[in-house]
């Protein structure tokens, strides 16, 4: 295809990806409570009491927007995942076409375990330690809009950074990716992920760390699926 006609086909995959976006975030809207009431079960059994409080009219409505529309791309990642592999589904093999409903499936549910180790995990864990460096003639009384801001953060992170396996799954198969690439630039690949987790996550060293740790698995993790994906020379 021409150049033109690339960005033409690219253009309209991500028009399909923002309506589905559009279409999940409206449905989510309509469940805006309900998901409202899920993302505080993370202040129900902490072990120092947080009271969490509204400072604007347009509070709740405007986070009701955000979680819809935070729900509405988490839904439409399969939609998303399979616009952007039908855009580069033509240049490859037949052979290598197949691998396109296991890519989609594994990195959807990479994300959802990323989002949902961050939420059952990292997130009582963050509260707990925060909260107990308050002094004890303090009250703990927080924004709801900034709470929900604190949890979106760090499940999005962990949900992107989750994917890690996924992108090496995938380049592997392109052939840009092998396991002793991996292997060579192993220690510099531990300290960007150190540095990448000091920009994604908030300012203090105990979260830094614990999605430094993850990532450094998820590293791991990735070396042996290239490897066990990479193309075997052929014997003689």
């Amino acid at each position: 295809m021409p150049f033109l006609d690339h960005l033409e086909e690219l253009r309209w995959r991500i028009i399909k990806s923002l309506i589905a976006v559009v279409i999940f975030t409206i449905i989510s809207f309509a469940f805006s409570d309900q998901i409202l009431d899920f993302l505080l079960l993370t202040t129900k059994n902490l072990k120092h009491q947080l009271q969490l409080q509204v400072l604007k009219v347009q509070t709740v409505f405007i986070i009701k927007l955000e979680l819809a529309l935070i729900a509405g791309i988490m839904l439409s990642l399969p939609v998303i995942f399979y616009q952007i592999w039908a855009f580069v589904a033509p240049g490859l093999l037949e052979n290598e076409r197949k691998y396109v409903v296991p890519v989609i499936t594994f990195a959807t549910i990479s994300f959802i375990v990323g989002a949902a180790f961050a939420f059952f995990v990292i997130i009582p864990f963050a509260l707990d330690f925060f909260l107990s460096l308050v002094p004890e003639n303090v009250k703990n009384n927080i924004a709801l809009d900034f709470y929900f801001g604190f949890v979106a953060r760090i499940v999005l992170v962990f949900g992107i950074v989750f994917e890690l396996p996924v992108v090496s799954l995938l380049l592997t198969k392109l052939g840009l990716l092998t396991p002793q690439f991996l292997r060579k630039y192993r220690r510099y690949a531990i300290v960007v992920i150190f540095v990448l987790a000091a920009i994604l996550t908030p300012p203090d060293p105990t979260t830094q760390i614990m999605l430094a740790v993850p990532l450094l698995l998820l590293f791991e993790v990735s070396i042996w699926i290239s490897y066990f994906f990479a193309k075997k020379p052929k014997k003689e």
